[in-house]
């Protein structure tokens, strides 16, 4: 099992790399490979829906995205991080995920997937449900904790004063750990669902 856990705060060791690191020793203590990396501070421009990928078979702009895409491809679970800014996610990390999950045409189905938030107070639940739409939409089960996946802190090392949120950062990564081994058994026994011919339509006949 390995875990790759996408850092959206550009502050380094900041309150969100707090919420990880916390996961990490989880997934360490449960024998699960993970790996940190931090976009926030990347220079990472938005999709502009040009469809280059479906020719290229990565994005047009090559940068963190591309060199991201094949360790999303291996990983079991991904973990997406992010402070809030406005009741929403850092710019820099939606652009990434945006051009990520656009421009990888793998079949994600059944990679586990968890958001955590970050903030002083307000906007996590927004935040939370923003993130929670890349999983989704692509066939990916999302990890749930005891509360939803949150923690408080505005100065630089507060977050590991909620006790609260740190235990729910632990839980969460227990129970991803659960819910990838439990798939990896269900895919060796059963295999993945049965897959429809997907039909689009622009609820016009």
């Amino acid at each position: 099992m390995n875990v790759l856990m996408l850092n959206g705060s550009p502050r380094i060791n900041g309150n969100t790399s707090i919420a990880l690191k916390e996961m990490e020793k989880i997934f360490d203590a449960e024998g699960v490979k993970s790996e940190i990396i931090q976009i926030g501070n990347k220079d990472i421009r938005g999709c502009i829906a040009c469809n280059t990928c479906y020719e290229k078979g990565k994005c047009v702009f090559d940068d963190v995205v591309n060199e991201i895409a094949p360790k999303f491809e291996a990983c079991d679970g991904l973990v997406v991080a992010s402070p809030v800014y406005y009741a929403s996610a850092n710019a820099t990390l939606v652009a990434l995920l945006t051009r990520l999950f656009y421009s990888t045409h793998f079949d994600k189905t059944m990679k586990v997937g968890a958001s955590v938030v970050c903030a002083r107070r307000g906007g996590l639940s927004a935040t939370y449900d923003e993130l929670n739409k890349f999983f989704t939409i692509s066939g990916m089960p999302v990890a749930s904790s005891q509360y939803w996946n949150s923690i408080h802190g505005r100065e630089v090392g507060q977050a590991a004063e909620d006790l609260e949120g740190l235990q729910t950062m632990r839980v969460l990564a227990r129970n991803m750990t659960f819910l990838m081994k439990s798939i990896a058994l269900g895919k060796e026994k059963y295999g993945l669902p049965e897959k429809e011919e997907f039909i689009r339509t622009n609820f016009i006949r």
